[in-house]
């Protein structure tokens, strides 16, 4: 019972000391916080006195900039008035000389002696001045006069920098041919990085107004009257007076001639084209590719041909990277949408309506395929085939041979044998209606090993290569001349760069699939139809159809009107022994042509015409010089 006792007295006690240390520790606590708190006023204190004491030097430093500001303006002030004073008073100083001098004129004048001398002066001046006008007439007279007696041409004329001072009109007009003959001598080389071509005076035909010149030179100082006789002497005695030289090129030529070095220009662009294949229209988008800027080259070539005084004969060929046109789908809809029809001959008049195949396809389909990105397109046909063709009408829809035309070639040439044959195929049993045009390019298609087509050599950047589809050009070319003789109209043809063995000159028609094209149109009254074979080293066409009154004979004439020689270039290669020499290509003479088509009936020539005017590039000879060291 002690002992529970005594227990709860000391928890007793215990109860009664805690309390107090729990308020000694807050009342200490509280002690801390106030001492912390005092400290942290203590602090803003000083930071509020220290920006006070910037605060108030920044005022001081702000007046003393402010009083120095002011000064410095009075000063300007003190001085732009001093110098105010000064011009006022050196206004002042002037005004009154010139008074002075005004009173001093006055006072003389009011005194007669020196009144007859000033008038005295004044006679004696004019007088001099007339006489000296007198002479100058007289002097200018006789020198109008004896330069209009001069045959010569006045000292100092120029006519494009040349001087012909002193020489007769023909002495002038001699000298400028002889220095001009030797200009239009010279080929124009056209260059773009690596590729150089070639374009012949003859394709140029400039032209010099020497004439027009020469009769300007002589008419300086004596075709008008005396002064302005004079001021033409003059002018040219200071060398001013340079006449120009009228001088024209053949433009639609020099254009033909740019538009074939299109064709051969590396990376050319491609437009978009397409042809039919059995039941498919095959579309290719175009290429972007290099585009000569043709108004520009005209020009530095215009340019270069009126510079007598330069020697730059290479012109480099202003070329820019180019887009081709998008592929207008309605527009090729429009193109060869046909309605189903069959063929019929009627007799009263005789007129041949050969079948017609319905073609036709899903515009929005077409566009959708489009979309896609391809070299080649393959839109699906919806094909139509006649009930009756002129097939089963027999030979009564063609029944003559109205023309034919023969090219032979090397059969023992497989690759290129075989490219002929596929060309022929192409072309064979075409029928072309009267008004249609005939493409070849969008008849054969494109060249390509998928359609069959052989590697064959083709002209291409000046030099025979090898190419896909080499060869097809002599179809062509054979098409051209049966289509002549069949008195057709040649919608577009243009010669090859280089001279072909297999037609004449002036009678070929080169192509490229998507740059260059053949083209004809049926002008005739009746419907005809294509032949083509190739076979044991013949080419044949021929055109069927029937016979018009009349028919006429047609044949041809070609004029060489000049000839452009092979030149030659030397190519180091370092596989051949030094100091040998290998023919890499033998070259060949170019030439200008002009091509009449001559149309007789019953023996009598009826007709004459132009036909074509060509220009064939030298083909130039190329020399392989050794350099391999033994």
């Amino acid at each position: 019972m002690e002992k529970s006792k005594l227990k709860w007295e000391d928890l007793e006690k215990n109860a009664r000391y805690e309390p107090l240390e729990e308020e000694l520790e807050e009342t200490r606590k509280q002690k801390r916080s106030k001492i912390k708190m005092e400290k942290q006023e203590n602090k803003n204190i000083e930071k509020i006195i220290n920006l006070q004491e910037i605060n108030r030097k920044n005022k001081e430093e702000q007046e003393k900039i402010r009083l120095k500001t002011e000064i410095a303006n009075l000063k300007k002030q003190e001085k732009k008035k001093q110098e105010n004073n000064k011009k006022q008073e050196k206004i002042k100083q002037q005004r009154q000389k010139q008074k002075n001098k005004k009173i001093q004129k006055q006072e003389k004048l009011k005194n007669p002696e020196i009144i007859k001398k000033r008038n005295k002066n004044k006679k004696t001046i004019k007088l001099i001045s007339i006489v000296f006008a007198i002479i100058i007439a007289i002097f200018s007279v006789i020198f109008a006069i004896t330069n209009i007696n001069n045959a010569n041409i006045t000292k100092g004329v120029k006519i494009e920098g040349i001087d012909v001072s002193g020489l007769t009109r023909e002495q002038a007009k001699e000298k400028l041919e002889s220095i001009y003959s030797e200009k239009k001598k010279k080929d124009i080389t056209l260059k773009y990085e690596d590729f150089e071509t070639t374009i012949a005076p003859e394709t140029l035909e400039t032209n010099y107004n020497i004439e027009k010149a020469t009769n300007e030179a002589i008419l300086v100082g004596k075709s008008g009257n005396i002064i302005t006789n004079n001021y033409g002497i003059f002018f040219a005695l200071i060398g001013k007076k340079n006449i120009k030289v009228e001088t024209t090129i053949n433009e639609e030529q020099t254009k033909q001639a740019i538009e074939d070095i299109q064709t051969n220009l590396p990376e050319t662009i491609e437009e978009p084209d397409y042809y039919i294949e059995n039941d498919k229209l095959i579309i290719t988008p175009g290429k972007e590719g290099l585009k000569i800027l043709t108004d520009k080259l005209l020009t530095e070539i215009k340019e270069q041909q009126k510079n007598i005084n330069t020697n730059q004969e290479t012109i480099e060929i202003p070329a820019e990277k180019a887009w081709p046109s998008k592929v207008d789908i309605d527009k090729i809809h429009q193109d060869i949408y046909k309605k189903v029809q069959d063929a019929y001959i009627t007799k009263d008049p005789v007129e041949v309506h050969p079948e017609v195949i319905g073609i036709d396809f899903n515009i929005e389909d077409a566009k959708k395929i489009l979309e896609e990105n391809k070299e080649q397109y393959e839109i699906p046909l919806q094909i139509t085939n006649p009930q009756v063709t002129l097939s089963n009408l027999g030979s009564e829809a063609f029944p003559e041979k109205i023309s034919s035309y023969s090219t032979r070639y090397d059969g023992g040439d497989k690759d290129r044998s075989t490219n002929l044959e596929i060309a022929c195929k192409k072309i064979d049993e075409k029928i072309v209606l009267p008004g249609e045009t005939f493409s070849y390019n969008k008849t054969l298609g494109a060249r390509t090993t998928k359609a069959g087509y052989k590697t064959a050599k083709v002209y291409e950047n000046g030099a025979v290569v090898d190419g896909i589809g080499g060869g097809i050009c002599q179809i062509s070319s054979t098409l051209y001349n049966a289509v002549l003789k069949a008195n057709m109209q040649t919608v577009e043809r243009r010669n090859h760069q280089f001279i072909t063995s297999y037609v004449p000159e002036g009678r070929d028609a080169t192509v490229a699939y998507g740059v260059t094209d053949f083209k004809f149109k049926n002008t005739r009254k009746y419907a005809i139809k294509i032949k083509a074979t190739a076979s044991n080293g013949v080419a044949t066409i021929s055109i069927y159809g029937i016979k018009e009154n009349p028919e006429y004979n047609i044949t041809f004439e070609t004029k060489t009107i000049s000839t452009i020689p092979v030149t030659e270039k030397y190519i180091e290669d370092n596989t051949i022994a030094e100091g040998t020499e290998e023919i890499k290509q033998k070259g060949a003479n170019g030439c200008v042509t002009e091509t009449y088509i001559i149309k007789s009936l019953n023996g009598q020539v009826v007709s004459k015409d132009l036909l074509s005017k060509d220009t064939y590039s030298a083909m130039q000879r190329i020399i392989l010089k050794g350099t391999k060291k033994n």
